[in-house]
C-alpha cells in the first residue's frame, strides 16, 4: 500500500518527468511508532533533480550537497584543477608543439632511412669494385675514406635530428608535467574528499550504535566503500526511523521508470538492496532487530535425489537436471549434480562435471566417467564443437521470427551474482533464437542456440531492452518470481570422445 501510495506521488511529478523516465531505485519503510502507530517513509536512492531534500522524502544520512559544506567548497576546487588539466590539454600552443613533434619525429626517421639506405647501397659498390679487379694502395685508401666520410655525414646528421627532438621533447614534457601534477593533486584532493565523506556516515542500528562507512567496510574484503555508499534508499529509511525512535516493521524497494543500459530493472518491480554498497552497511543497520531468515542463505529445497539418465555407456553420461538442483557444490552443503553422479559412480576416474547449468534452469548435463573423455569434452565445448538448443518462455511477445543477440557481459561487481551489459569490460556474448510459438498475444515460446556459454547469457539476452526485451518467466535476477524459471537446456549434439560418433541428444522441457 505504502509502495503504491508513492508510486502515485511520483506520477503526478511533471517536472521530475525527464528524470524520472530515466530510472531511479525508490523505498518504503512502515514503521511503528512508541504509541503503536503505524505509518512509512519514503527514499530515493541518490540525488533526484539535482537535489537530495524533497519534502516527501526522507532527507539523507549526510547532506554532501549543503553550499558551505565541506564537500561542495572541496568539490569546487577539484572543479577547478579539472578546468585547468582541460585548458592545458587543449591549448593551441601545446597542441602545436606536439603536433611538430610528431612531424620532426617522423621526419628524423624518414630522411634517416634514406640516408641508411644510401650508406648501404655505397657500400655495396665499394665491394663491386673490389670484387671486378685488384685495387693498388691508394685506391683502397680512397675507398676506406669515401666509408669513412659516409659514415660521419650520417652520425652527423642523426645528432642533428636528435637535438631538433629533444629541443621539442623537453618543451613538450614541460607542459605534461605541470598536467600530470594538476591530475596528481586531483587525484590525491579526490581520495581525501571521499575519506572524509565516509567519515561523515554515521550509520545506526536498532540498538543504537554508530559506525561510519570506513569501519563498516573496513571488515569488507575490499575495506573502502564504493562511490555512493550510504546514499541509497534502504539505508536512508532506516536512518532516520532510529533517529525518530520509530521500529521498522517491513521495507521494499522498486524501480521507476526505463531500464539502465547495463543492469536490467523492470519499471514498477521490486528489488533486494545491492550486494556492493548496502550489503555490509544493512548488516550492521539491522543489528538488534527481529528479522526474517535470509532467503539467499535457506537449504535449497532438491525435486529429487535420483537423476534422470538419458543416455549412458562405459564413457559418459547424459542427465536431466531438474530445475533448483546445483551442478556443483556451493558454498552450502547442498546436494549437487556432481555429489549424486560420484555417489552413484565411486570407483570410476570421475565422473566430472564437463559444463554447468544455472541452479533453477533443467535440462541435458554431460558427465565424463574418466579424465580423458573429461578433457576431450571440454575441448569440444571450448572450441564450440558442440552444439546447444534451450527452450523458454518470455513473458512478453517478441516480434521477429528469428535474430541473433550480439550484448558484451560481465559481472556486476556491485551486485552479485547480477551480470550486466558492458562494451568495454564485457565479454562477446552471442545468442541466436528462433520463435516457436506466441501464446495469447502475452508469451513466446522460443528456442536459444547460444553461441558463447557466459553466465546467466540466456537470462541477459532475453530481458534487456537491447535484447529481446521479455525476460524468461520466472527469473528472479532479471524478471519476476514463478513457479520456476522456464528455461530448459533441451537438445545436445557433440562427438564421442572414445567412438568418434555424432551424438544427438534430446529431451523435450515439462513446461
Amino acid at each position: 500500500m505504502a509502495a503504491k501510495e508513492v508510486q502515485s506521488y511520483l506520477t503526478r511529478q511533471t517536472a521530475w518527468k525527464d528524470e524520472l523516465r530515466q530510472g531511479k531505485m525508490f523505498g518504503v519503510l512502515i514503521v511503528q511508532t512508541e504509541h503503536g502507530e503505524t505509518g512509512y517513509l519514503a527514499a530515493f536512492s541518490g540525488i533526484l533533480a539535482g537535489k537530495n531534500l524533497h519534502p516527501f522524502f526522507v532527507p539523507p544520512v549526510y547532506d554532501l550537497l549543503q553550499p558551505q559544506g565541506f564537500f561542495k567548497i572541496e568539490e569546487e576546487n577539484i572543479s577547478s584543477i579539472n578546468r585547468n588539466i582541460r585548458q592545458l590539454e587543449n591549448d593551441k600552443a601545446y597542441a602545436a608543439l606536439s603536433a611538430e613533434l610528431a612531424r620532426t619525429i617522423q621526419s628524423a626517421e624518414d630522411i634517416l632511412a634514406t640516408a641508411k639506405a644510401q650508406l648501404k647501397e655505397a657500400k655495396t659498390a665499394r665491394e663491386q669494385r673490389r670484387k671486378e679487379k685488384e685495387l693498388n694502395a691508394q685506391e683502397e685508401a680512397e675507398l676506406i675514406r669515401e666509408s669513412q666520410f659516409q659514415k660521419a655525414e650520417y652520425k652527423r646528421l642523426e645528432r642533428s635530428w636528435k637535438a631538433r627532438i629533444a629541443t621539442l621533447q623537453t618543451q613538450t614534457e614541460d607542459w605534461e608535467r605541470r598536467i600530470s601534477a594538476l591530475k596528481s593533486e586531483r587525484k590525491t584532493r579526490s581520495a581525501a574528499l571521499q575519506q572524509k565523506l565516509f567519515e561523515q556516515f554515521g550509520m545506526l542500528n536498532y540498538r543504537g550504535e554508530v559506525k561510519n562507512l570506513c569501519e563498516i567496510f573496513g571488515q569488507t574484503v575490499h575495506k573502502t566503500p564504493p562511490a555512493g555508499a550510504g546514499e541509497c534508499a534502504a539505508p536512508k529509511l532506516l536512518q532516520q526511523a532510529y533517529l525518530h525512535g520509530w521500529k521498522p516493521i517491513a521495507m521494499a524497494e522498486f524501480w521507476w521508470g526505463d531500464s539502465p543500459k547495463t543492469e536490467i530493472r523492470h519499471h514498477g518491480h521490486y528489488y533486494p538492496a545491492c550486494k556492493g554498497k548496502c550489503e555490509p552497511i544493512l548488516q550492521h543497520m539491522l543489528q538488534g532487530l527481529q528479522v526474517e531468515e535470509n532467503p539467499m542463505l535457506k537449504r535449497m529445497q532438491v525435486p529429487s535425489k535420483n537423476l534422470e539418465i538419458v543416455y549412458e555407456d562405459s564413457w559418459l553420461s547424459v542427465i536431466n537436471k531438474p530445475a533448483g538442483m546445483l551442478s556443483v557444490p556451493g558454498k552450502e552443503d547442498a546436494v549437487s549434480v556432481y555429489s549424486l553422479m560420484r555417489g552413484q559412480y565411486p570407483e570410476a576416474d570421475g565422473p566430472l562435471t564437463v559444463h554447468r547449468l544455472d541452479m533453477a534452469t533443467s535440462g541435458l548435463m554431460l558427465i565424463a566417467k574418466t579424465k580423458r573423455v573429461h578433457q576431450n569434452l571440454q575441448a569440444q565445448f571450448k572450441n564450440r564443437l558442440v552444439r546447444k538448443r534451450y527452450v523458454a518462455l518470455l513473458e512478453g511477445v517478441v516480434p521477429k521470427d528469428k535474430g541473433t543477440v550480439d550484448l558484451p557481459l560481465c559481472l556486476n561487481p556491485l551486485d552479485r551474482p547480477r551480470q550486466m551489459v558492458h562494451t568495454e569490460h564485457g565479454k562477446p556474448a552471442i545468442t541466436d533464437y528462433q520463435v516457436l510459438e506466441r501464446l495469447d498475444g502475452k508469451q513466446t515460446r522460443i528456442a536459444f542456440y547460444p553461441r558463447t556459454g557466459r553466465t546467466h547469457q540466456l537470462r541477459i539476452h532475453a530481458a534487456h531492452p537491447l535484447g529481446l526485451h521479455c525476460p524468461i518467466i520466472g527469473d528472479e535476477l532479471y524478471g519476476e518470481k514463478a513457479k520456476r524459471l522456464y528455461l530448459h537446456a533441451e537438445y545436445l549434439e557433440f562427438t564421442h570422445p572414445i567412438t568418434g560418433e555424432t551424438l544427438r541428444i534430446t529431451k523435450e522441457a515439462e513446461f
